[in-house]
């Protein structure tokens, strides 16, 4: 079978149309990968995701956060926060993982190990492609 040249350039220009539109897509993604979370007593918390830096991303996380906090990042992940129902103010656990499910799990099982008695999930983020 003969191509002609004309399809065969068109069909060169779609594929390196095509690699460009994935190509940038995944650059703008990429950029935007910085995530915080920030965690404090009874329950306070705050979160950014998707910022272009982490520093930006923390200092957005810890202004929405009340009271005495921490700050993890998550670049490309998952962060969860749980904390003791019967008593907010106690038993609490986070947790930042590649992907949700685990980072849910993990900070689930932290409020348990701290002494939590009913331990649920407070809030949860995730950037980019966490």
């Amino acid at each position: 079978m003969i191509v002609s040249t004309v399809v065969a350039q068109r069909r060169a220009l779609f594929i390196l149309a095509l690699t460009l539109v994935v190509g940038a897509s995944r650059f703008a993604t990429e950029s935007r990968a910085a995530g915080a979370f920030a965690v404090g007593k009874c329950g306070a918390y705050g979160q950014a995701y998707d910022y272009p830096a982490e520093a930006a991303a923390r200092a957005a996380a810890l202004k929405q956060c009340k009271g005495d906090c921490t700050a993890v990042t998550m670049k490309r992940a998952c962060a969860a926060f749980a904390v003791d129902m019967a008593n907010p103010c106690g038993a609490h656990g986070y947790a930042v993982k590649p992907k949700i499910s685990s980072s849910l799990n993990a900070a689930t099982k932290k409020c348990y190990e701290f002494g939590g008695k009913e331990c649920v999930i407070r809030a949860w983020a995730c950037d980019a492609r966490g």
